[in-house]
C-alpha cells in the first residue's frame, strides 16, 4: 500500500516528499531523512528501514503537506494499526518461547552474574567486582554512563550460560521481567551454523526461525533484544575489520556478515544484544562494541550444596558427606551439569544397595554414568536389565561414539553435523535412534533447520569418552593416538604411551587437554577398568602406574611449570591413587621449607586446602616468614579468615597479589605488622579494598589498626575515594609515631614480641590510643537484600576514635559463595582449591 502511495505522486511532489523528510519542524518526534539517503536505498526502501512500522504516518503526515487528500484518505481507509501488529507479533513470540523453554522447575537454582570491565576480558581477577540479577544486565549505564547495548557474559563449559538466556526468554515470554522489550529473539550460534553456507536479510532470518514475526518487515524503533549463545561453537570467523557495512535490514548477505553488523550498531542500532561464549573467544568481538562483560562461574558452595539437598532428601547428609572427601569430584561441583551427572551416579547406587561402593575419583564416576546409561537403554529396549551391558550392539555404538569424541576434540569441537558422524562410523539413523535413548548421554539437538546438530551434554563427558577411545587403540592396536614427544622412556613400553601422554597435556598453551589427561590416566587402574569388563580387555599393571607417579612427580619439580598445570598434575595423581607426594610434603620439618622449590610451594597449597587443616588462622611464621612463601601460599591466604604477615620481609612487590586477594576471598583480618610495604605498596593495597566483595575488618599495613564499615540499604562498590583518603590520613598521622617506633621494637623485641594472635606486646590500648593510635572502626551492615547476590549496598567509611583492643568480630555482608558463617571454611577450602589458579601466576612463581 505504500509503494502504490508513493507511485501515485508527481515527479514534482515526489521531490517536495523527499524535501519535506528533512524538515526538522515538520517531522516532529521522527528523525529527518537526507536526501543523499534516499537517493541511494529508494523513497519506499529508506521510509520502510528507517521508521519502521511508522513510515505509514510519516507518510500520513507529508500527503497531508502536499494537500494530496485523495491518497491521504485512501491510505486512512487502510486498515493498518503498526501497535496493533506489534502486540500481536509479541504475544506469538511469547507464546512460542514459553513453549520452548518450559524446562525450567522450582529445581532451578540462580546463578551469579559478575560484572567485568570489557577491558578486563582475559583476566582472571576482575577489579572493583560485583554482581548483577539475571534480569537486569540491560537496566544500567556504561562506565561513560552511556545506556547498555552489548552484554558479553563469558563462562566455562557447562556452568550455566545457556540456561539463564533460556530462564531471562522464559520471564520475558510470561511477563515477569524486563516487558519494556517488545520483542526478544534468542538463537544459538549451533543452528546458526547450519546457514553458513545461505543469505539471509536480518528480516528473512527472523522470519526464518520465528514465524511471529512474519508480519513484520523492519524493526525500527522497537524495542528488540538479541540473544546469541554460545559463540565458542561458531564455525565462521567474525571479521570487524572487513566486513562491509551493512544498514538495511531487507538486504541478502551471509550470516557472519548480518552478526558483524549487528554488534557494531550499523544494524538496527537500537536494537540490544547479549552474547555468550566461553573465554577462549571473547577476543573475537572487539571491546568497543561491548557495553559490559559479565561472567557465570557455576555454582558457588552454598548453591552446590542446597542443589544436593533438593536431590537428596533422607540421604543429603551421607552424598554432601562423601562428595567433601573426594577433592576431584568436589572441585568440579560448581559446573551445574556436572552436578546432575554427579547426583544421577549416586542416587543410583545407593538405591542399588545398603553399603554402595561409592566412586573415589573422577574417573570412576564417568564410569559409573556410562554404564548406568547403557542398562537404561536395556531396559527401554528389552524390559529387562539383567541383558549384557556389554551386548555387541552397545559395545559399538560406545567405540564410535568415543572415536567421535577424540577427533573432534582434536578440532576443538562441541557440536557435530551428520558428516561428521558419517566420518566415524555412525549411521545417522541409528545415531537418532541410540540419541533418543541415551538422551543424557549423547542428543539430538532440536531446531527450526534441515540440518540435525549433536552433542555431548558437557565437555567434561567428551574428554572421557575421548580417553577412552585413545586407551582402547593404544591396548587393541598398539597405536599411540597422542602425538609422540620428547621423553626417555622407551617408545615400545607401556609407560610410554602415559608418559607421551603427559607431556601433550602439558605442552597444550590452553590446558584444553588437562581433564583428557586425567581421565586416560584414570582408566589405567584396575578398580576402573573392572567396571568396564566386555569393552576393555587389558588389565593394568602397577609397575605402569608407578613409573607414570613418578614421571609426573619429576615434572612438579620444574620451576618453569605453570600453576594451571601444576594443579592438573596433582590431580592427575589423585586419579592414579598416589598421595606420596602430598604425604612427604606433610611430613617435612619446618627447616626443611627454606629449601622448597616453587613446585613444592604449590604442593604445600595443596595440602593445606584439600586437608582438614584449620584454615580459620593462617600464620606464614609457621613455614617460612618471606615473600616467596607469601606468594606461594597466597592460595591459602585467600581461602583463611585470618592471616598473620607478620615480619615476613614483605615489600611492595607482595602488595599486587595480596590485593587480588583481599577483592575475592573470605579474609577478614589481615596483619601486615613490620614489613616495609612503602607508600607503593599501600597504593597497590587500596585498590584491593575498592573491590565490592571484600570483607575485610581488621587491616595492619603497619602498627595502626584499620577497619572498614558497609552501610546503607543497598549495596554497591565502595566509595573508593573516601576509602583511600582515610587510609591515607591514618597512615599519615601513624607514620611519624611508627618511624619512631619501629627501631625499638626491631631491636628490642624483634619477632618474638608478637603474640600468636598477632597483637603486639608492649604497651596496652589505652598507652596505644595516648600516642595517637587511632582505629577505622566499622560495624557491617547485617541486612541482606531479599533478592540474593543482586542489591548492592552503599557503602561508606567512618572514622571513630576507640582503642585498638580485641572484640568479637562481627559478621561481614554475605555475598554470594560465602555462607552465613564465616568459620566454615571446609566450603571455602575446596571452592579456593579449585579457583586458586587465577591468583596472578607470574607472582606465585618468580
Amino acid at each position: 500500500m505504500l509503494l502504490k502511495t508513493i507511485k501515485s505522486l508527481s515527479e514534482e511532489e515526489s521531490e517536495e516528499f523527499k524535501s519535506s523528510l528533512q524538515d526538522e519542524s515538520l517531522m516532529g518526534e521522527f528523525p529527518v531523512l537526507h536526501r543523499d539517503e534516499v537517493e541511494k536505498a529508494g523513497l519506499v526502501q529508506s521510509l520502510v528501514q528507517v521508521y519502521g512500522l511508522h513510515s505509514i504516518t510519516v507518510t500520513q503526515r507529508l500527503l497531508q503537506k502536499l494537500q494530496r487528500n485523495d491518497l491521504l484518505k485512501k491510505l486512512s481507509e487502510w486498515n493498518y494499526k503498526p501497535e496493533e501488529i506489534i502486540r500481536k507479533s509479541s504475544e506469538e513470540l511469547k507464546s512460542s518461547l514459553k513453549q520452548k523453554f518450559d524446562k525450567f522447575t522450582e529445581d532451578f537454582t540462580e546463578l551469579y552474574i559478575y560484572v567485568r570491565n570489557s577491558e578486563l576480558i582475559n583476566q582472571d581477577q576482575p577489579d572493583n567486582e560485583k554482581t548483577v540479577p539475571c534480569e537486569e544486565i540491560f537496566k544500567g549505564q556504561t562506565q561513560t554512563g552511556e545506556p547498555i547495548r552489548c552484554v558479553l557474559t563469558v563462562g566455562e563449559a557447562g556452568v550455566g550460560k545457556t540456561v539463564l538466556t533460556q530462564k531471562f526468554s522464559l520471564d520475558w515470554a510470561e511477563g515477569r521481567t524486563n516487558q519494556e522489550l517488545q520483542l526478544l529473539f534468542p538463537f544459538t550460534f549451533r543452528e546458526l551454523n547450519v546457514l553458513r553456507d545461505t543469505q539471509f536479510s536480518l528480516v528473512q532470518l527472523l522470519q526464518h526461525f520465528f514465524s511471529p514475526s512474519k508480519d513484520l518487515c523492519s524493526f525500527q524503533q522497537l524495542q528488540v533484544l538479541f540473544i546469541f549463545d554460545g559463540l565458542d561453537e561458531f564455525r565462521l570467523p567474525l571479521d570487524f575489520s572487513r566486513t562491509r557495512v551493512v544498514t538495511d535490514p531487507t538486504e541478502s548477505v551471509s550470516v557472519d556478515v548480518l552478526l558483524v553488523n549487528l554488534i557494531r550498531g550499523s544494524l538496527l542500532p537500537s536494537a540490544l544484544l547479549w552474547i555468550t561464549t566461553r573465554p577462549a573467544a571473547a577476543n573475537q568481538i572487539p571491546a568497543e562494541c561491548v557495553s559490559m562483560v559479565t561472567e557465570v562461574r557455576g555454582f558457588t558452595d552454598d548453591q552446590k550444596e542446597l542443589y544436593f539437598r533438593k536431590r537428596f532428601t533422607d540421604q543429603a547428609e551421607t552424598v554432601m558427606s562423601h562428595i567433601k572427601s573426594v577433592r576431584s569430584l568436589d572441585t568440579m561441583c560448581n559446573i551445574p551439569i556436572f552436578c546432575w551427572i554427579l547426583s544421577t551416579v549416586l542416587q543410583k547406587l545407593l538405591e542399588q544397595t545398603e553399603e554402595p561402593e561409592l566412586p573415589q575419583n573422577l574417573t570412576q564416576m564417568y564410569v559409573h554414568f556410562l554404564v548406568l546409561q547403557l542398562k537404561q537403554k536395556n531396559i527401554n529396549d528389552h524390559k529387562n536389565a539383567e541383558v549384557s551391558v556389554w551386548s555387541e550392539e552397545n559395545k559399538k555404538m560406545v567405540l564410535s561414539l568415543s572415536k567421535l569424541a577424540f577427533e573432534q576434540l582434536q578440532k576443538g569441537n562441541l557440536i557435530f553435523y551428520q558428516s561428521d558422524l558419517s566420518e566415524c562410523g555412525l549411521d545417522a539413523e541409528e545415531a537418532a535412534r541410540y540419541s533418543g535413548v541415551l538422551t543424557q548421554v549423547f542428543r539430538e539437538e532440536p531446531g527450526l533447520y534441515q540440518d540435525k546438530v549433536y552433542c555431548f551434554i558437557h565437555l567434561s563427558l567428551q574428554e572421557f569418552l575421548a580417553a577412552l577411545h585413545v586407551h582402547q587403540t593404544f591396548y587393541s592396536s598398539g597405536h599411540n593416538l597422542p602425538l609422540p614427544s620428547h621423553s626417555s622412556v622407551t617408545p615400545e613400553s607401556e609407560v610410554y604411551f602415559y608418559v607421551s601422554a603427559v607431556d601433550e597435556a602439558l605442552q597444550s598453551p590452553n590446558g584444553h587437554l588437562d581433564l583428557f589427561l586425567r581421565f586416560l590416566l584414570g582408566l589405567s587402574l584396575p578398580t576402573n577398568q573392572r567396571l568396564l569388563q566386555g569393552l576393555l580387555t587389558h588389565t593394568g599393571s602397577d609397575t605402569t602406574n608407578q613409573e607414570t607417579v613418578k614421571y609426573i612427580k619429576q615434572e612438579l619439580n620444574e620451576d618453569s611449570l605453570s600453576a594451571e598445570r601444576s594443579l592438573n598434575l596433582f590431580h592427575c595423581l589423585n586419579e592414579l591413587n598416589d598421595q606420596s607426594l602430598v604425604e612427604e610434603i606433610q611430613e617435612r620439618e619446618q627447616d626443611f621449607y627454606k629449601d622448597m622449590s616453587p613446585g613444592e610451594w604449590f604442593a604445600l597449597s595443596f595440602v593445606l586446602l584439600s586437608s582438614n587443616a584449620d584454615l580459620e588462622k593462617f600464620d606464614l611464621r609457621k613455614y617460612d616468614p618471606s615473600e616467596r612463601a607469601l606468594l606461594g601460599l597466597l592460595p591459602v591466604v585467600k581461602a583463611s579468615t585470618k592471616a598473620l604477615l607478620i615480619g615476613c620481609g614483605l615489600s611492595p612487590h607482595s602488595c599486587g597479589p595480596l590485593a587480588s586477594v583481599l577483592s575475592s576471598s573470605s579474609l577478614t583480618h589481615l596483619d601486615l605488622s613490620h614489613n616495609d610495604l612503602q607508600d607503593s605498596g599501600v597504593e597497590l593495597l587500596c585498590e584491593g579494598l575498592k573491590s565490592a566483595p571484600c570483607r575485610l575488618e581488621t587491616l595492619r599495613p603497619g602498627d595502626q589498626s584499620i577497619q572498614l564499615t558497609v552501610v546503607g540499604p543497598e549495596r554497591s562498590v565502595c566509595n573508593e575515594t573516601e576509602k583511600e583518603k582515610t587510609w591515607r590520613r591514618t597512615t599519615e598521622r601513624t607514620r611519624s609515631v611508627r618511624e619512631g617506633q619501629d627501631k625499638e621494637r626491631t631491636e628490642g623485641t624483634g619477632q618474638g614480641a608478637l603474640r600468636q594472635d598477632g597483637a603486639r606486646r608492649g604497651p596496652g590500648p589505652r598507652a596505644r590510643e595516648r600516642a595517637g593510635m587511632r582505629s577505622l572502626e566499622t560495624r557491617p551492615n547485617r541486612t541482606r537484600s531479599a533478592r540474593r547476590g543482586t542489591d548492592l549496598e552503599r557503602a561508606r567509611i567512618s572514622l571513630e576514635t576507640r582503642p585498638d583492643r580485641t572484640r568479637r568480630r562481627a559478621p561481614g555482608p554475605v555475598w554470594p559463595g560465602d555462607g552465613h558463617n564465616h568459620g566454615e571454611n571446609s566450603c571455602n577450602r575446596r571452592r579456593h582449591l579449585d579457583n586458586f589458579c587465577s591468583l596472578a601466576v607470574e607472582y606465585c612463581f618468580e
